[in-house]
């Protein structure tokens, strides 16, 4: 097989590019691993920045996302029985974010591609991407049982932190920075509408927790837990029981239980590698970095990673210059430090680490009242939570 871009993995990242270089003329591959309803029932993030919106309309995705998404104006912040509401619009000059589920976005993704793109093949396992530093690499790959091998000018790895584009890299131009959490996230979907209609990020002495929601009638919400927990070994009374808890204000707010259809643990974990791109080879998304989800910047990250190959790539069509090509990773670098350092921030913010002084709980409250008291340290976070500009 042989295409301009090979594209590895499915997810939102590798089917936004498909798109997008499907509308500026380019051919495209699309190698995913999974089935099609694999990739259409993965659960993962819900946040979408201003910048994604504005891409998927643009795209010509954006149908279903305006009729059926959820638009936010702001969060809501919980400490110490309080509640302080940052409003967006107000602080950013109009941004705002969507609710609307990751696999929402796959599956208007693959519908498009499937009527309008190239291919795009389920059931495809990437091997190994090989001769990066050559003008002619190519990925190594098995489908329909037997292997095969896609000739490409282009390799675009959105294949996620266990893929094989990552490995293209060689080791001795690889810098790697990360730093794990000693707790993760218990999250559940349960059948019940939301208990408020925007987001809740609440700090308690017991841990953070956070209401969110997949859509109008299903909840989803979370609970900080020791690094390793079981969700199985939750019971739900015992999760709505803690979430009672960590919710709970001086004004008598009461969440709302219903039935808890799934749980799970997710670990907390920060990872950059660097650089982003070797030869014809360009990492995008998980398998370039990871951020704990608590700014809700993974999928958004990734998003902007393939919106700045693609501009790449069409400019070298329209003046065959490489000079953004070979910027893409410095480029996408700058945006993922900084959603780097908000992420951290609003982990450091809400969670209570397991070996935390009093000091460090009194400076973790002082921070939050700052927040709650200056129009300034307000901005900074409503800006950093709707997004970065996309370069």
């Amino acid at each position: 097989m042989r295409t301009t871009v090979g594209i590895i993995g499915a997810g939102p990242a590798g089917l936004l590019l498909a798109r997008l270089l499907h509308n500026a003329g380019i051919e495209s591959v699309v190698l995913e691993s999974r089935d099609r309803a694999y990739v259409e029932q993965r659960q993962r993030a819900g946040i979408l920045e201003q910048g994604t919106v504005d891409v998927l309309r643009a795209a010509g995705a954006g149908e279903r996302m305006d009729r059926e998404g959820l638009p936010h104006d702001g969060i809501e912040l919980r400490f110490a029985g309080r509640r302080h509401r940052v409003d967006f619009p107000a602080l950013t000059g109009g941004r705002s974010v969507m609710v609307y589920a990751q696999t929402e976005v796959c599956k208007d993704l693959i519908a498009l591609q499937l009527k309008e793109g190239g291919p795009l093949l389920f059931g495809a396992e990437a091997l190994a991407v090989e001769d990066a530093g050559s003008e002619r690499p190519r990925v190594r790959f098995t489908y329909d049982g037997r292997e095969d091998v896609l000739e490409c000018d282009y390799v675009v790895g959105c294949d996620g932190f266990w893929g094989v584009a990552r490995g293209a890299v060689p080791a001795g131009l690889s810098r790697v920075f990360e730093r794990t959490y000693p707790f993760g996230w218990l999250g559940i979907l349960a059948d019940v509408p939301p208990s408020h209609d925007e987001l809740v990020y609440a700090r308690h002495d017991r841990g953070f927790a956070l209401l969110s929601m997949r859509s109008p009638s299903v909840s989803r919400l979370y609970l900080q837990v020791p690094q390793g927990a079981d969700a199985q070994a939750w019971s739900d009374e015992e999760i709505w029981d803690e979430l009672d808890r960590r919710f709970e204000t001086t004004d008598g707010w009461r969440l709302q239980r219903g039935p808890i259809t799934s749980k799970s643990v997710t670990p907390m974990r920060s990872y950059v590698h660097e650089p982003m791109r070797h030869g014809r080879v360009f990492l995008a998304g998980d398998a370039a970095h990871i951020v704990p989800p608590t700014g809700a910047k993974g999928l958004n990250l990734a998003v902007g990673n393939v919106v700045t190959f693609a501009r790449a790539l069409a400019y070298e069509k329209e003046t065959g210059s490489g000079e953004l090509l070979d910027a893409y990773s410095e480029t996408c670098l700058r945006r993922v430090w900084q959603a780097e350092r908000f992420s951290y921030d609003m982990t450091t913010l809400l969670h209570r680490d397991p070996d935390a002084t009093g000091f460090e709980d009194r400076v973790q409250l002082a921070r939050l009242e700052r927040i709650a008291s200056s129009r300034a340290a307000e901005t900074d976070l409503a800006e950093g939570y709707t997004g970065f500009p996309l370069e």
